[in-house]
């Protein structure tokens, strides 16, 4: 089994940064990809970005060059960096670990609860 936690989501204006941690427990050796997802009210859940073991990211065109996901060096944390947010980033984020490079929710084996993330204008 795999826990995930995020923190530190909260609310901040249009142009504004955070950072959210996803601390990860178990058995972490069977991860080989973190995935990062949102869900806005009324919407589907949509993956955002991905890093896998080798520290290779990917990303949703609708983050790119805004979003920066990495991993803490010897720790089992990972970050999802959020720059330039827009009103429509006002989503609950999670994080979900797996062992496939796909932004697909079905890949996942294992979620964090999530944390809300609300963007002013």
């Amino acid at each position: 089994q795999v826990q995930l936690v995020e923190s530190g989501g909260g609310s901040v204006q249009a142009g504004g940064s955070l950072r959210i941690s996803c601390a990860v427990s178990g058995n972490t050796h069977t991860i080989s990809v973190m995935g990062w997802f949102r869900q806005a009210p009324d919407n589907e859940r949509e993956g955002i970005g991905l890093i896998t073991n080798d520290g290779s990211t990917a990303y949703a065109d609708s983050v790119k060059g805004r979003f920066t996901i990495s991993k803490a060096t010897a720790k089992d944390i990972y970050y999802l960096q959020m720059n330039s947010l827009k009103p429509e980033d006002t989503a609950i984020y999670y994080c979900a670990a797996g062992r496939f490079r796909l932004l697909r929710e079905s890949v996942y084996n294992y979620w964090g609860k999530g944390t809300q993330v609300t963007v002013s204008s």
